[in-house]
């Protein structure tokens, strides 16, 4: 039934007991019913009404993270690939946030607490020097790499696109010897369709998507097929899968890293980055397709003879470009500067398309600009192009930079971290780092890891503008000439220290550097060769 509460018309379904009262005494059913509309009214949101015309059909389902995921990951995760593959635009949304979250690789820059452990700072600066010199060889080699194909800057790269385009991605960090090579510590990246239950038996408590979880959620175990599940050329191949565990049974050290953006609490997997707009980039796709086709089929000038009897047979005269050859074809075939006599009761009807569609670029823009709210890309970096004015670039600049610098933190506390912590377990372990005390307690390992990882430095409309805010910040006790010297450039001031005063002691050698403080431009004397210079262009 429905009733009517302060002009607001508010639906109560009658239960079984209400009908049961109402039975016996209908003065009674009637104030529990006004009872129930008065708080239907109070604790009612209008987006919840099924009343209203524009809600009636909207049904919704509700379930927990994976019941609301796994069943539809698999075509997710399929279409995203295709539009990754074949859609510009995905490709750009892709490959904006690899460029701008990896790019290059995310480098090391050990962080000790020497204060903690007990060091000074000269000390903790050789320390930390000497760890990253053996993690950049470990780093920078392709032994790194079970496959011996990719650097660990270039596994960022590929763990973070797969991430992106599948949903999540699987890092298994096996151990063994190779000649030519003194660590022990591997990289073996995993597809998402890999990892799978046991000939694909349906999920149970404890057993998610090839996932085994203990009571708290935890990950314990991971189920890997041994192919991937739609690999075409191995028809016939025995399948067989090994479940590995999530954690070293001595070291606690992680087997498996599982990259993911976790969205909802006990969610198991990862979902595609484009998810939330796969149904409008496809369809922005074939929009733009059959407007490039309707464009073509627009400069082909095509005419049709109107005539009283219908007859196809035409003269047709083409003029090439060298001779003036006449054929006739009744394809009509017209070639540029292309003649066509007509007989008696004939005429000449154009078909014109109206194309290229001057409305195209305006609708395209609207639609791009709710896609890169979705993926939290402004419109100015989805398509390349900075066409506002400078502080409308600046401003979406920085909030892309937002964006990516979030990603860049999760990509390094979840992927680059947890691998540098297991390869310096190791090189501990062999005596190749010396770390006192670093096996006796966790927070004594934990000070002997800390680490900041250090990426591309962002893009500036006006490098001029942001250095001269960045020397205002400095001056003003803000940041610190480290700080600044990672943000602009992506460096490490303390390991280009000892490289400009190399540099600038060169160039003074040569008369070529000239040191002057920036403090006072005003007030700052000139040099005697100024005075020179100054000198010679009076006379």
């Amino acid at each position: 039934m429905r009733a009517i509460v302060n002009h607001k018309e508010v639906e109560i379904k009658e239960t079984i007991v209400d009908k049961a009262i109402g039975y016996f005494s209908p003065e009674k059913q009637a104030q529990r019913m006004r009872a129930r509309a008065i708080m239907a009214y109070a604790g009612s949101y209008v987006g919840a009404s099924y009343s209203r015309r524009g809600l009636k059909s909207w049904g919704t389902s509700s379930g927990d993270a994976d019941s609301d995921t796994l069943y539809d990951l698999d075509t997710l995760r399929q279409r995203s690939r295709d539009l990754a593959r074949n859609a510009p635009l995905a490709v750009g949304a892709i490959s904006a946030n690899v460029t701008n979250v990896v790019g290059t690789g995310l480098k090391l820059q050990s962080r000790i607490d020497y204060e903690y452990l007990g060091m000074s700072e000269d000390q903790a600066d050789a320390w930390e020097a000497n760890a990253e010199r053996w993690f950049q060889f470990w780093a920078e080699s392709q032994e790194c790499d079970a496959a011996r194909t990719l650097t660990f800057y270039l596994l960022q790269e590929l763990a973070f696109r797969q991430t992106i385009e599948n949903g999540d991605s699987f890092t298994l960090t096996p151990r063994f010897k190779r000649s030519g090579s003194p660590f022990t510590l591997k990289l073996m990246l995993v597809e998402a369709d890999r990892v799978c239950n046991i000939n694909q038996a349906p999920d149970k408590e404890g057993l998610i998507a090839g996932i085994q979880k203990d009571t708290y959620g935890a990950p314990v175990a991971y189920h890997i097929l041994n192919t991937n599940p739609y690999e075409p050329y191995v028809q016939g191949k025995e399948r067989s899968w090994k479940i590995v565990p999530a954690f070293g049974s001595q070291t606690g050290l992680r087997n498996v890293i599982h990259l993911y953006r976790m969205l909802r609490p006990g969610q198991t997997r990862g979902v595609p980055y484009l998810a939330p707009v796969i149904e409008t980039l496809k369809q922005l796709d074939r929009y733009t397709e059959a407007e490039i086709m309707a464009a073509v089929i627009s400069s082909m000038f095509t005419v049709f003879i109107k005539t009283e009897t219908g007859d196809e047979n035409f003269d047709v005269t083409e003029m090439g470009e060298e001779t003036g050859a006449t054929t006739t074809d009744t394809d009509m075939k017209l070639s540029s500067g292309g003649i066509v006599g007509l007989a008696n009761n004939e005429s000449i009807e154009t078909a014109n398309p109206n194309r290229p569609n001057s409305a195209f670029d305006p609708f395209v823009q609207a639609i791009l600009q709710q896609i890169g709210t979705a993926l939290e890309i402004p419109y100015e970096i989805l398509i390349r192009h900075f066409s506002s004015s400078y502080s409308a670039s600046r401003a979406a600049l920085l909030e892309a930079w937002r964006f990516f610098k979030t990603r860049r933190q999760w990509l390094a506390v979840t992927f680059c971290q947890p691998i540098y912590e297991i390869w310096l377990y190791e090189q501990v372990a062999a005596g190749v780092i010396p770390a006192p005390g670093f096996f006796a307690d966790p927070m004594t390992r934990k000070a002997y890891s800390g680490a900041l990882w250090v990426g591309d430095a962002p893009g500036y409309i006006d490098p001029a503008k942001d250095i001269d805010a960045a020397v205002t910040r400095m001056e003003s006790g803000i940041s610190t000439l480290d700080e600044e010297t990672t943000l602009i450039t992506g460096g490490d001031f303390t390991k280009n220290l000892p490289r400009i005063r190399k540099e600038r002691k060169l160039l003074q050698e040569i008369g070529l550097w000239q040191p002057a403080m920036k403090a006072d431009k005003g007030n700052a004397k000139p040099t005697n060769e100024q005075k020179e210079g100054a000198a010679n262009e009076a006379d």
